[in-house]
């Protein structure tokens, strides 16, 4: 189906009772998260994904027409670029080689929804009585420790500046033993020498519970200036138009944690197109800078995935109140989504690419198939059911 993907249309279309179609997706008892584990396991088991594979977090929103969906609120939605009727979920996917696949989502509910005036909103929709709270951070190391705990292998973590400029939740990531590139405002401070943290004495002459700091602060904007940065040009990965490359710059700095102790990392800096970027991170001090570079620019394919669950699998098209329809509806399309990437890497394997075909486009690549082309293999292949009443 290219449209109108909603339970009723895909019901009909397929000769099944809307009904028993609605009850499958919004009410029946089987275990989304369940078979998402056992996706996350055939995911991480596929040589695609064995090595050098990054594990990406990004939010994405869908505009609702009405305020009775589970977690629906007026909130921002990135795609509208406006706040308006929303619902929001986190999402994680694995990326590597140009391969790239949701593994675990969570829908994010405002913090309204736990208030005694929803109480029977949360009964309506389902919402587990177990769920508390929790802000999309939060949400977001939660997916990544169970995804970790699952089996699922990852070198290091991307995330953008909603998510990166969180001290807290980068100590986090560090602590579980996380390498994580998080994506900072251009009017983030740093310092390039460590600070000095002092409390200084009330005039009551106790110490000061706030601190303050003594030492040069830089944004990061600034240190791009700097004329002792030492830019590398690397080549990234294949694209539309060749090979895509940026230029690259880090340098150890020093961040003041709210407690008032220090952190150091990396900050690396990317330029490509005229668009520059900023990356905390806590790799090794010994990690080549083309391999930072390669891990920081995977997360351009969370925002593929969050595209391809979208135009390809319905999900923007998704109608239902419940909860548990939510948890199926994803479910569902992380394994529709790997069904079509474990159909890429196996044509692939199996078919060599023709060398004429790169004079004939006229690039130094030959893309792999898209989710497009599997669909439309698809649609060749397997012909949708036709009613002739």
């Amino acid at each position: 189906m290219k449209t109108k993907r909603n339970i009723n249309n895909i019901a009909r279309t397929v000769g099944v009772p809307e009904q028993n179609m609605q009850q499958f997706i919004s009410d029946s008892p089987w275990s989304g998260n369940d078979l998402i584990s056992v996706l996350q396991q055939d995911i991480s088991a596929h040589p695609q994904f064995q090595e050098e594979s990054v594990l990406i977090i990004d939010e994405s929103a869908d505009e609702k027409a009405g305020k009775d969906s589970a977690g629906a609120g007026r909130q921002h939605n990135g795609r509208l670029g406006k706040v308006e009727m929303s619902q929001v979920g986190v999402f994680l996917s694995l990326s590597n080689g140009g391969y790239h696949n949701w593994v675990d989502g969570e829908l994010y509910f405002p913090e309204k929804w736990f208030t005694k005036a929803y109480a029977a909103k949360r009964k309506r929709v389902g919402m587990p009585k177990e769920r508390t709270f929790a802000t999309k951070l939060e949400l977001a190391l939660q997916m990544t420790k169970r995804a970790y705990e699952n089996g699922v292998t990852f070198c290091a973590l991307d995330f953008d500046s909603l998510y990166g400029r969180s001290g807290e939740l980068r100590d986090a990531f560090d602590q579980e033993g996380f390498e994580y590139y998080g994506d900072v405002p251009n009017n983030t401070r740093v310092y390039l020498a460590p600070p000095q943290v002092m409390y200084p004495i009330t005039k009551g002459g106790t110490l000061s519970k706030t601190h303050e700091v003594i030492g040069v602060s830089y944004t990061v904007e600034a240190v791009e200036t700097d004329e002792k940065i030492e830019w590398e040009q690397i080549v990234l990965r294949p694209n539309e138009r060749g090979m895509l490359c940026a230029k690259f710059a880090r340098l150890r700095v020093w961040t003041v944690r709210d407690d008032g102790s220090l952190r150091q990392e990396w900050l690396l800096i990317r330029q490509a197109k005229k668009k520059t970027t900023y990356s905390l991170s806590n790799a090794a001090e010994d990690t080549p800078l083309s391999t930072m570079a390669e891990r920081k620019s995977q997360r351009y394919f969370i925002e593929r995935s969050n595209q391809d669950a979208k135009s390809e699998f319905g999900w923007d098209e998704f109608q239902a109140i419940k909860y548990k329809a939510w948890e199926h509806h994803l479910a569902l399309t992380i394994m529709a989504n790997w069904f079509v990437n474990e159909t890429r890497l196996e044509w692939a394997q199996k078919h060599e690419r023709d060398p004429g075909l790169l004079e004939k486009y006229e690039t130094d690549v030959l893309p792999t198939l898209s989710v497009a082309n599997v669909r439309e293999l698809l649609r060749a292949t397997m012909p949708l059911y036709q009613s002739f009443e």
